[in-house]
Parts: structure tokens; sequence; C-alpha cells
């Protein structure tokens, strides 16, 4: 699974395609924090949850506290007009 996968997955309702990878890594490295970008990385290339408790150095509650802030972040307005073409 690539990032554009995931975040079709994650995106409630999508009113246009998504832009292509490339032009959307820059918009979200701008928009989520570090930890967020790595977090939805890590799970388009389908890490285990102690993997990435483990790289993130969080919690397993900690990484479902990131997971519900990054779905709400990426389901805002602003940031899917961004994300789409």
């Amino acid at each position: 699974m690539n990032i554009r996968q995931t975040l079709e997955t994650s995106i409630r309702i999508l009113t246009s395609p998504l832009k292509s990878e490339e032009e959307m890594i820059p918009i979200l490295r701008k928009r989520l924090t570090k930890k967020e970008y790595k977090y939805l990385q890590m799970i388009s290339q389908e890490s285990t949850m102690e993997e990435i408790c483990e790289k993130l150095s969080l919690t397993p509650e900690e990484i479902e506290s990131l997971k519900e802030k990054l779905i709400k972040k990426l389901n805002q307005e602003k940031l899917k007009q961004e994300l789409m073409r």
C-alpha cells in the first residue's frame, strides 16, 4: 500500500481524485506534525503496532490518540482541497 491509498481510506468524502503521491508529500510534510507524518508512512508500509510504537517511542494508547488526530486533520476541508486535483 502507498500513502495515496492510505489517504483514500482515511478521508471520508473525496469530491475529486487525489493528487499524485509526489505532489502530496510536500503538502503533508508541511501540514502534519513529524510524528503524524511518520505514522502515515509506517501505516502505508503496513508496519505492525509494535514497530510503530518502537519507532515513534509511543505507547499504543498514544498511537491511538495520534491516529485520531491525524484522521481529523485529513478530513478538514482545507487540507482535503490541497490534496485533491
